[in-house]
């Protein structure tokens, strides 16, 4: 007779998707008119022309393993990027802060390889104990999960109106920050579009540094942005001491090119920790196939696209301010293409523009978790997003104006 499998996994707390959970909120409720799908994040705007001939010219790259480190046109595509977006480029080439050939690793789409480099940052032991991994609280979801299979305590640390929707991390207990492998944090951040201040980056990473803590910043909606560019990780780092010690940046174009079914993106920064990356990608992580390695190329060499891109989504914030008004704590976002609405109780808005209006949202509350009792926590039991619904802009103009039209009739 054979053994049972394990009933219970280090997963077991891992928080449920928040797209299954809004499919159940609304299981069997008709749409009160013409559905309008705003809970999802993914991008409606065409992307360019140009990729599909660069997949179709590399065709017969298909038959090809790709390299774990890329293309050197990939690498050298993005390295120009990089200079060019965040004014970096004396600090980049061989021998500089960020060698391309050794700094720069292409990945399948950011959240693949932002799960997998908690992995490899995370010890068994770290302070004698438990490792623990920080995060904002809202959160993209992979980071719980990553935490988890690095054997670590996720911890939800409050990013609220009240600080800016960046979390206080330097407020935290010594205690928990000697034990701290890695800090996630996302700018601008999804949910609420806030961007980190050039001031904000150089004292978390001076933090990061002091506990020997990896800070990885996921920027991959860096080039969404509505007024001021956002700062850049790599910027501070540099402008602190000319270094990119204890510091990883994510990138990928699903957002900034309309790709996301591209699964392309390039992570970059501490020359320690990408050496370890890339020798545990060699072994276990997925490559990026080479004809889709050069459609990026093209992509992170052209600019013009995204520029369309951004005046599209500005567009679509100008109507958001026109049509709701000072209504539901309305601000615009600095970055990203999503509002963040308090209305009071996100999960009963979602049913109701959803009922009413065929208007698919998504609750503010499925994006987080109980406050973890920390630093900027005033209610250890209080989940920071459940007044909120998260609404992707992401539709065409017309449909936009007509779901914003129902949800400031409808709420």
């Amino acid at each position: 007779m054979s053994a049972p499998h394990a009933t219970h996994s280090r997963f077991d707390g891992l928080p449920d998707s928040p797209f299954p959970r809004l499919n159940a909120l609304i299981e069997g409720v008709q749409p009160g008119m013409d559905p309008i799908i705003m809970s999802l994040g993914e991008p409606q705007h065409p992307f360019p022309d140009f990729i599909t001939r660069t997949i179709v010219e590399n065709a017969q790259s298909f038959g090809k393993y790709p390299p774990i480190i890329g293309t050197p046109e990939f690498r050298a595509s993005v390295a120009g990027w990089l200079g060019r977006r965040y004014d970096i480029a004396d600090a980049i080439g061989p021998g500089k802060p960020l060698d391309p050939d050794t700094q720069i690793l292409p990945v399948n789409g950011t959240r693949e390889a932002l799960f997998n480099a908690a992995l490899v940052a995370t010890p068994s032991m770290k302070a004698a104990t438990r490792p623990a991994i920080l995060m904002p609280n809202p959160f993209y979801q992979c980071y719980a999960a990553a935490a988890l299979a690095a054997g670590a305590d996720p911890v939800y640390v409050a990013a609220t109106a009240a600080n800016g929707f960046m979390p206080d991390f330097a407020g935290l207990p010594d205690m928990l920050l000697a034990r701290t492998a890695m800090i996630y944090v996302c700018s601008p951040a999804n949910p609420q579009g806030s961007v980190a201040s050039l001031a904000y980056l150089k004292e978390l990473l001076t933090l990061a540094r002091l506990h020997g803590i990896l800070l990885a910043v996921d920027e991959c909606y860096a080039d969404i942005y509505d007024r001021d560019k956002p700062a850049g990780a790599l910027q501070a780092a540099l402008e602190l001491d000319g270094t990119l010690d204890n510091l990883i940046v994510f990138h990928s174009l699903s957002k900034r090119s309309s790709l996301p079914g591209l699964r392309s993106g390039f992570c970059a920064g501490d020359k320690s920790f990408m050496a370890r990356f890339r020798n545990f990608r060699n072994i276990a992580a997925p490559q990026v196939p080479m004809p889709l390695m050069a459609a990026s190329a093209a992509a992170w060499n052209e600019d013009a696209h995204a520029a369309d891109n951004r005046t599209l989504y500005r567009r679509k914030i100008d109507m958001a301010e026109r049509t709701l008004g000072n209504r539901f704590s309305f601000y615009r976002p600095a970055g990203g293409f999503f509002l963040w609405l308090d209305v009071g109780d996100g999960e009963r808005a979602a049913y109701d523009l959803w009922a009413k209006g065929g208007v698919k949202v998504l609750p503010g509350a499925y994006l987080s978790r109980d406050n973890s009792g920390l630093a900027g926590d005033t209610d250890e039991s209080n989940n920071p997003g459940t007044a909120y619904i998260r609404v992707a802009l992401v539709e065409s103009e017309a449909k936009t104006q007509t779901a914003l039209t129902r949800m400031a009739e409808i709420l």
